[in-house]
């Protein structure tokens, strides 16, 4: 990857880029790939802010589809040339095409102006307001949902933009009118067009980091690669600024040494942190804990989500709103009522005794995360796991070690196999029968099929009355999910 100081303000001078102070001129806005979590977030802000929007994508799936469709956006299923015409004022490039994709080739052949989704979403709505970014490897969305929840129980009209839809309000994104704007910040590249990571892109007057483990194997080339978009980001932290960071992870920790604004650490295991929580105690619905700043107790807190991620996740949104000067009450009754992200832990329903968790996990740390969290939450059941190894990174050869180790909280896992596309390296990719082996030696029962429809009769006949059935993917997984409500609701397979 290319480093910062590297790339040109624009890499291609036929993207004309509208100048966003005569906004007033572009009323109608077009998104190819709608139906991504970042690309239907954007796509409701400029709908929220009177603008016409439309968009494609090759597929939809809940929750962004349906969200798109109450929000009265025109979605088209599948790519045509067609669908540009009229020409709309502007045309927001998804990181899922490639030059030759047709109707970004068709935006292209007739000049019309296009840019990034991070670069619309700076230039459109971030801009001059005071920029809160929530960046980590693992967590963003649930730690700048959970932050987004805690300034509005202050009373704060924030803008903010996350990929994920929250279950209180399902909601993803809102202009908002007060001078903050909170963003998940994601270290994915921008576009074919814009290779730069989409966090360099957000202005962080403050920043959370939550964690830096290796990831996206498919755009960066190394460790060391990745770490360097993390130091990129952290340097744009001015100096009166405030960069958080989660000290229980050494590579996040790490970045305090390139920082140019004020740091702030938190965890539970790091010696000397600033912002920590004791007497934690984990409940039916959630977990309790003592917040504690700079050595003293602060007060007693009750966060409704499970697992030790999810309270590090806590701490850094407290370590940001007490910067800002929100009372420690309004903190207190924001955690206390925030109840999650839809595909994170979300509980989809409960047929034949069994309960269907639904959660977005896709790297190996996450999934071993949240296998933990579900085993905090019902430790007495048992746990069975159905993963989906779709993304472009969860299906590399690298993680095969990682993934062998991230289930061994489960007693049972039933894995889908990954698909094979045709930008993969056969040298790079997963063998999922070794996945499968050693899931085996480490003592759990282990099951793989081609996909969704192959694994869900097995799974059927093996799910009892008061396991779980924890489903995992970063995509629809063929609507799993409920497709497993139903068979369950129906009794004993035949």
């Amino acid at each position: 990857m290319r480093k910062l100081s590297e790339y040109p303000d624009a890499d291609l001078r036929i993207f004309e880029r509208p100048d966003p102070p005569e906004a007033d001129r572009l009323r109608d806005v077009y998104l190819i790939g709608i139906c991504g979590t970042g690309m239907g977030s954007l796509a409701g802000l400029f709908k929220e802010a009177g603008y016409t929007v439309s968009g494609s994508d090759a597929g939809t799936y809940p929750p962004m589809s349906v969200r798109l469709r109450e929000m009265g956006i025109s979605v088209h299923e599948g790519f045509d040339v067609d669908h540009l015409d009229p020409a709309p004022s502007l045309v927001i490039v998804g990181n899922v095409c490639t030059p030759t994709h047709p109707e970004a080739a068709e935006a292209r052949s007739l000049r019309l102006p296009q840019v990034s989704f991070p670069e619309a979403l700076k230039s459109y709505f971030i801009r001059d307001r005071k920029s809160l970014v929530v960046a980590g490897t693992h967590g963003k969305t649930t730690t700048a949902s959970m932050l987004v929840n805690v300034f509005q129980t202050a009373g704060i009209d924030t803008g903010y933009f996350v990929g994920g839809v929250n279950i209180k309000d399902g909601r993803s994104c809102a202009v908002g009118r007060d001078e903050y704007f909170i963003v998940e910040g994601d270290e994915y590249d921008s576009a074919y067009f814009d290779k730069r990571p989409k966090f360099l892109h957000y202005r962080p007057s403050s920043a959370v980091v939550t964690s830096v483990e290796f990831d996206h194997a498919d755009i960066y080339e190394s460790r060391d690669d990745y770490l360097e978009a993390f130091a990129e980001f952290i340097r744009l932290v001015p100096e009166d600024g405030l960069l958080v960071l989660n000290a229980d992870d050494p590579r996040a920790a790490a970045l305090a040494r390139t920082a140019r604004a004020r740091v702030r650490t938190y965890g539970l295991d790091a010696p000397g942190v600033d912002i920590t929580a004791t007497d934690i105690v984990a409940t039916d619905t959630g977990q309790k804990f003592s917040l504690v700043v700079d050595e003293v107790h602060v007060r007693d807190l009750e966060l409704a989500m499970s697992g030790r991620h999810n309270l590090l996740n806590a701490l850094g949104v407290c370590s940001i709103a007490l910067d800002e000067g929100l009372p420690v009450s309004a903190i207190a009754e924001g955690l206390r009522s925030f109840q999650g992200i839809q595909r994170r832990q979300q509980i989809r329903g409960q047929a034949g005794g069994v309960i269907v968790v639904d959660d977005f996990a896709h790297h190996p740390t996450a999934v071993k995360a949240t296998i933990q969290a579900t085993r905090e939450r019902w430790g007495n059941r048992r746990i069975v796991a159905v993963f989906e190894p779709r993304s472009n990174s969860s299906r590399r050869k690298i993680f095969e070690e990682g993934y062998s180790a991230a289930f061994r909280g489960a007693e049972a896992v039933f894995l889908s196999s990954p698909p094979f596309r045709h930008n993969d390296d056969p040298s790079n990719f997963m063998d999922i029968d070794v996945v499968l082996r050693n899931i085996v030696a480490h003592g759990s029962i282990a099951f793989k099929a081609s996909g969704a429809d192959e694994l869900l009769r097995p799974l059927l006949e093996f799910l009892r009355p008061g396991d779980v059935a924890l489903v995992m993917s970063n995509g629809g997984f063929g609507n799993i999910h409920e497709r497993l409500l139903v068979g369950l609701a129906k009794g004993p397979q035949s």
